[in-house]
């Protein structure tokens, strides 16, 4: 079975970023297929995808770090494979793996990372005490990178990615691992970035991460399955979502996979999340009731946890029936 994508590629004019059949070989292994891409300068562009569906290795190409096999990108019209030293000026890149030094203070990276850039001396200081003051690291300039939590980390590694003002940020997961009120502040200095018309690419296994997103695509097999707005990939789920919440989680689970008009049922933490045919919560109710199970019925909106969720299981030719994680895409 297999989905149309829902919104038709911009054109390429004024692209910020743009992509035309890139692919990448790792031997026999095709990790970007024919990607084709066109983001608008000043979007939040969110990459989501199964793990190993090459959205590490799209970064990548488009981060001038990996040579693509074929095909080619291009950042405000440079050629990441003919005029890398016109791209990487422009790109700001945030790697999955922190990659500053531990043993620096927050303020010895700062300094290293802008003179590896060629940010002028002259306002480079005033540059670093207002971007730090913007991720509450100021009070922090003498501590040691090592020795910052795994949020202020991220925003440490922002912060000298931002020092030569990007105006295209390409992050790799950036809040993987980071806990729920720094992500959620790292998410309020993008939406600033984004205000201020910088352009973002990030990669993100968080689904309340991509609804904050202008647009998303869906990688599968290293292709763009999906791309839309959040609302439009959610438009792409059919039928009727209901939420089951039951003292016996996993058995509910189970005696759902059998319900009549059935097309997808999911363990979303603690909750039953059954996608059926038509709106019937009485059907839902008679099934538990049959297998010796109560519990309560409630309709609920499609969010980007069920899209991801049954888009992942169509691209494997899956029934959608299996367990999700609250909140991070597996």
């Amino acid at each position: 079975m297999t989905t149309a994508s829902v919104a038709a590629e911009p054109a390429a004019t004024n692209a910020a970023l743009e992509a035309d059949g890139l692919s990448r070989r790792f031997g026999d292994v095709l990790a970007v297929d024919g990607v084709d891409l066109r983001i608008q300068p000043g979007a939040v562009f969110g990459l989501l995808g199964p793990d190993g569906a090459g959205k590490s290795t799209l970064i990548r190409m488009l981060a001038t770090v990996l040579r693509p096999s074929a095909g080619d990108a291009r950042v405000h019209g440079c050629s990441v494979t003919r005029q890398p030293g016109r791209v990487t000026p422009r790109i700001g890149y945030m790697s999955q793996r922190f990659a500053l030094y531990p043993d620096l203070s927050v303020e010895e990276n700062i300094e290293f990372f802008a003179t590896l850039r060629g940010v002028p001396a002259t306002g480079r200081r005033e540059r670093m005490l207002a971007l730090l003051r913007g991720m509450g690291l100021d009070d922090f300039l003498d501590r040691q990178a090592g020795r910052l939590s795994g949020g202020m980390k991220q925003k440490l590694f922002l912060a000298v990615t931002l020092m030569h003002a990007p105006d295209v940020l390409l992050l790799d997961e950036p809040t993987t691992g980071v806990d729920p009120v720094s992500r959620r502040e790292f998410w309020r200095i993008l939406a600033g970035l984004h205000r201020q018309g910088t352009t973002v690419l990030v990669a993100t296994p968080y689904m309340d991460e991509a609804e904050r997103c202008t647009d998303v695509a869906f990688l599968d097999g290293g292709r763009v399955r999906h791309r839309g707005s959040p609302a439009e990939i959610k438009a792409l789920v059919p039928g009727v979502l209901f939420e089951v919440r039951a003292s016996d989680p996993r058995a509910a689970l189970a005696a759902l996979r059998s319900l009549p008009g059935l097309l997808a049922v999911h363990l979303y933490g603690d909750v039953v999340r059954v996608l059926c045919e038509s709106d019937a919560p009485h059907a839902v109710g008679v099934r538990l009731a049959e297998a010796g199970l109560d519990g309560q019925v409630r309709r609920t909106p499609v969010d980007m946890e069920t899209a991801f969720a049954f888009l992942a299981e169509l691209g494997r030719g899956g029934d959608s029936s299996g367990s999700a994680t609250g909140g991070k895409a597996s």
